[in-house]
This record gives structure tokens, sequence and C-alpha cells, in this order.
């Protein structure tokens, strides 16, 4: 149990970093086109320019000084509190910015966000308060009142301690240059971007300071200390030559989007897959870091996306060879570390990234006997809208959704639209949300109402075939044919008690089953495999007696409860509102004789992954037989005073009652 509670906390504490990571680079990310623009006109126009012309480098100071920090003072007030949050946060930020010698990018991001709380606080606090006819005045008035007197504190207040602030990184990254120091970061950078961390260090915190320092010294080194291509490049390239299976087969294509098209999350899972090469990016991180201070070099700006072609666009015109050994030193050392890690691993079977992904995908439900069963009955209407959603809506999430949008393609299901986000920009709008697992906890509360999946390959999943299935079966049904099956195959996709809102949403709009559907479901669950008070005191003991509920119906045999198991090892089954439904992998649907189900009630509750559940539902299911009963329990655990009938029921009969299971026998 403590082992489960720490955990959690790690887990909500990862979740917690990313989001306030997240916030931070989303200030900066929707603005990165400014950034870039100013650096071109830099690199074009300043005296040492390519183009050297006094007119026109006379943009540089102002963009500098005052258009980017009020383009992220506004986003970030926006962020907070709408266009009236950003107007207010753009306000200001000019107290910050007028008088500051630095670019007010930090002041910019505190005051932005600062400020239109403020506001917010404020609008609630009268809401429903101001009479008719007097919103317009109090709005406007409350607002300029505000920003003039959150100006002036960031002018009086704020102002002097960013100025400190940056004085002081200034120095610690003085330092480290002056040290040779500054390689070690790479210690903490690589294994952060691997957690989905990458656009917060790099545009939340790295460009800010990079930028104040390329307008003193006309580049910056900071640019491309997380922005480097080569360590994600050699990784993938070790994988091409010395990866084994779908690992080799699908690092060269990796390769080149991740190099040319910037895309570097796509090189995530295969150091997910084997933590170990974590060490090769280290290594390759310090290397380019190391030929990047030798050489002096850096970039004018931030180079977004991290593509080899964004770098040399934003590369100072003195830097193009310390930048380019940069990043080949960086691909080599990264190659020759991830290479001798390939070589000596004793678990050579986990190098194969396609065995990695199609188990943990089979776990999860990829084609299990109740992941399909659910995802066959998925008739609760039509899906018209995917979104695949990452940390910064521009890298994994549009290569995503372009794979899903082709296999739409192939399927022939175009009417389906595909789009990517940023995780942050997501509404509860969506059919479908697809995610990498490591950041489907942070999907998952905003978009309650749709289906939730998670992935842990970007390219290759086989999570994509159950989606493509899942859309292909809801869009043939028939409108009106409408049920929570899919709900239930949402859940199991990823195994998140959230999911229970998703339930609720659907349920709403539920319908009965057909009769053709009852006289399977009287076969599958009867009154023998009903037991109102079970035995079992922890989670093994309670999939265990569920099993034999099945094994003594003849259903299936040792081996399939041997996989239930298994199942829940990798993934829990536990679904909310007390439910847990475990069953067997996709591989032990041949120990199935005859579909069956079990129900099994612990008026106490036991122990799920730190999850109390009162009712176990062991499933075994042959040709859909088990999709009535499995549609009833979906049901029946989305309505509390369902669920609180069976917690009161006496007999076995009145929980075959409540699925709608008269008589049965």
């Amino acid at each position: 149990m403590a082992t489960q509670t720490e955990a959690a906390t790690r887990g909500g504490l990862r979740v917690g970093v990313q989001k306030f990571g997240t916030f931070l680079s989303g200030m900066i990310m929707p603005n990165i086109g400014a950034f870039i623009a100013w650096g071109l006109i830099t690199a074009l126009f300043i005296p040492d320019g390519f183009l050297p012309n006094e007119q026109l480098g006379s943009l540089v100071e102002p963009m500098i000084t005052y258009l980017l920090p009020l383009l992220i003072g506004y986003t970030g007030g926006k962020m907070i509190h709408g266009v009236r949050g950003g107007v207010i946060g753009a306000i200001a930020t000019m107290g910050v910015v007028v008088g500051a010698d630095i670019p007010m990018f930090i002041g910019a991001m505190i005051m932005g966000p600062l400020s239109a709380w403020v506001m917010k606080k404020l609008d609630a606090a009268w809401e429903g308060r101001v009479k008719p006819g007097f919103e317009m005045l109090i709005d406007n008035f409350s607002s300029g009142i505000v920003g003039a007197a959150m100006a002036i504190f960031g002018m009086l207040l704020v102002n002097p301690l960013v100025v400190a602030f940056s004085n002081g990184a200034g120095a610690v990254v003085q330092f480290l240059v002056n040290h040779g120091l500054l390689p070690l970061t790479s210690i903490f950078i690589e294994p952060a971007k691997v957690l989905f961390l990458n656009n917060a260090i790099n545009h939340g915190i790295l460009t800010p300071l990079g930028t104040e320092q390329a307008l003193e010294q006309g580049k910056s080194i900071l640019f491309l200390l997380e922005a480097n291509p080569g360590p994600g490049f050699g990784i993938l390239l070790a994988y091409a030559i010395f990866g084994k299976g779908l690992a080799k087969a699908s690092a060269p294509g990796a390769a080149l989007i991740q190099f040319v098209g910037g895309i570097h999350e796509i090189y995530f899972p295969y150091i997910l897959m084997k933590p170990v090469m974590i060490l090769a990016a280290i290594g390759g991180g310090m290397s380019g870091i190391f030929m990047l201070v030798l050489t002096g070099a850096g970039l004018r700006a931030p180079a977004a996306p991290g593509s080899i072609f964004a770098v040399f666009a934003m590369t100072s015109s003195d830097s193009y060879l310390g930048v380019a050994l940069s990043v080949v030193a960086a691909t080599v050392v990264s190659f020759l570390i991830g290479s001798f890690l390939l070589k000596i691993s004793k678990a050579p079977e986990g190098d194969e990234l396609g065995e990695a992904a199609a188990k943990m995908e089979a776990m999860k439900g990829k084609k299990s006997a109740v992941g399909f069963a659910f995802a066959a009955d998925a008739t609760s209407g039509p899906v018209n809208n995917v979104v695949f959603a990452c940390d910064a809506g521009m890298g994994s999430s549009a290569m995503g959704a372009s794979v899903l949008r082709n296999m739409f393609k192939k399927a022939g299901l175009v009417d389906v639209k595909v789009t990517n986000s940023a995780i942050a920009n997501l509404t509860d709008t969506y059919d479908i949300v697809v995610t990498h697992q490591d950041l489907a906890a942070r999907a998952t509360p905003v978009t309650a109402s749709a289906v939730h999946v998670s992935v842990d390959n970007f390219m290759n999943s086989p999570r994509y075939e159950e989606i493509v299935e899942l859309v292909r079966t809801r869009n043939a049904a028939p409108a009106e044919s409408v049920s929570v099956g899919a709900v239930a195959a949402g859940a199991g996709a990823s195994a998140t008690d959230e999911h229970a809102g998703a339930a609720a949403h659907a349920a709403k709009h539920a319908a009965a089953p057909a009769e053709t559907e009852a006289a399977p479901a009287r076969e599958v669950l009867v009154a023998d495999s009903v037991v109102l008070t079970g035995t079992a005191a922890s989670r093994d003991a309670a999939i265990d007696e569920a099993g034999a509920l099945l094994l003594a119906r003849g259903a299936v045999n040792a081996e399939y409860v041997a996989s239930m198991h298994t199942r829940e090892s990798s993934v829990s089954t536990y679904m909310g509102n007390f439910l847990a439904i475990p069953h067997g992998t996709n591989e032990a649907k041949g120990n199935i004789a005859s579909s069956a189900v079990s129900i099994i009630r612990y008026p106490e509750g036991i122990d799920w992954n730190g999850k109390e559940v009162k009712f176990v539902v062991g499933i075994a299911g042959v040709n859909n037989e088990h999709l009535a009963i499995l549609s009833s329990i979906a049901r029946v655990f989305t309505d509390k005073a369902q669920v609180a009938r069976l917690e009161t029921a006496t007999t076995r009969e009145e929980i075959l009652d409540i699925f709608g299971k008269v008589n049965a026998s």
C-alpha cells in the first residue's frame, strides 16, 4: 500500500511539474513566429548581419524590448482569463518593460498571468451584483484601474526583482561556461526531455535567458542546449543498425522525422523502452554543449522546431562551424554509446520496440477479450472528430494526427476529422482523444466525455488499428442505436478512473439493449456465478476468486485465469464507481471454451492499486456472446442509484434483476 501511495505521489508530482512547465512554455510557444521574425531581421540587417541596413535594422530593438514581452504578457493573461485577461496582462507587462535595460520576458511571464488572475478574481467577486445597464461601464473601468495598478506594481516591485534574477542567472551561466561546467546541464535536460518537459525547459526557461544573452552578445549558446537534434538522431541511428524487430525497422524513418522535421518527441519511446539509453542522450548532449563552449558558437534566436534546418537558419554568422561540430559530436557520441548499450544488452527482447509496444498494448486491451468486445458494442453515436494531443501541439501530435488521418483514409473513413492540439488547449468537444501514455493523466480531466486512448509509440502503435476499428464500428451503426459499450472501451484503453465521467456522459443517451441481445446474455451470466460476499482480501485473490467461478462453469481453463493476472500486472482494470473488470489477454483467447461472466461483491471493499473496489466482474467472451451483459454492466455502473442497489442487494436474483436477467439460470 505504501509503495502504491508513493507511486501515485510521484506520478502526481510529475503531472504537476508537467502542467507548470507547459504553462510556462504555453506563453512562449504561440509567439515563436515572432521570435523567428526578430531573429531573421537581426541576422540580416544589423551592422554585422548578412545584409546590413540601418533603417531596417532599427526594427530589432523595439521588437525585443516591446513587441515580444507584450505578446508574452498578453498570451499569459489570455491563458488565465481570456481576451480580457490578455489585455490586462499586456498593460501590466508595460510596467516591467519601461525602464528595463534587459528584455523583460521573465517579467512578462510573471505579470501577464498574475494581473489576469487578479482581474478574474475581482470579476468573480462582483459577478451578478452589477445593475443592468452598467456592465460595460464597470468592465471597462475595472480593467483600466486594475491594469494601471498592476503596471505600477510591475514597475516598482517586479522589475527590480526580475533584473536581479536575470543578472544572477546570467552570472551562473557565465560561471558554468568559464569553468567548463555547462555540459553538465545535460544530466538534467535530457531526462527531463523524455518526461515531456522539453518545451517547458527550452521555451519556458532557456529561451528568455538566451534572448537576453543574444541581445548583448549577438548570439546565445542557451538556444541549443535542448534543441540540438544530435543526441536523438544518434540514438535512432544506433537502433537502425543494432536494434531488432520493429525498433530497427522504424528507426530510420523516425530519425528522418526527428532530424529534418524537428519532432524530438519521436525518439522518446525508444528511450522509455530501454531506459539505460538515456545515458546515450546525456553523453551526446554533453558532447554537443562542450563543442559549443569550445568554439564559442551560438544561435541568434530559438530554433523551433528543433530541425537541423531551423538550427542553421538561426545560427549566428560566425558560428556555423561550431554549430555543425556540435550537432555532429552529439550525434556521434550518442550513437556510439547507444550502440554499445544495445550490443551488451542482457535482455535482447527488450530491444524489440514492436514486441514491447504490442505486449503493452495487448495488456491494455488491444484486441483482448474485453477490449474488442466493448469496441464491437461501441455504438454510442458516430465519431466525427479525433484529436491527437501532445505537450505543445506542434510535434508528436501533428505526426500522430497525420498517421491516423492516413489510416482513416485507407479505411474509407473520410468524414472523420483528425486534428492535433496542445493539451492546454483541449476542450470537451472531441469524440476520441489520443495522447502519449505519460500525458494521459493531463488530458483526461478536460475531455471527460471522450474516449481516451494512450499510446507509447507515435509512429507504429498497435492502438491506431484499434481506433480505426472502433470508429468503423461506431460510424457503421445506426445513429439511434446507442449504448455505453464504447465508454467501457475508453476506460479500458487508458485504465483511469476519470473515465467514469465519459461513462456518465454517454449513459445519458443510452438505450435499452435489443431483445436479440438478451438471450445470449442469459447464458453468459447465471446465478451460480454471482457471489454476494467475496472472501478475497486483495486484488490478486479477487482475480483468482472471479476466475474460479469461470473455471467452475467450464468456460475457461487455468491458463486463462493466469492470463488475467498478466493483464492486470500491466494496467489496472479498475473502471471507477467501485468496479474492476479483470480479463485475460488477447493471446489467451484460445483458452476460452464458452462465454461467461462472474460477479463478486465485496461489501467492505478491497484495495485495487490504491482504489477501492466493491464489485469484481470476471469476463471471458467468445463471438460477442457476452456483449449484452457487458453493455448492461457498463450501463448499471454509470448510474449511482443502481450501484447503490447493488450494494444493498440481499439475493443473487436481485443482482440479476438489476442487470435485467430475472430468473436467469
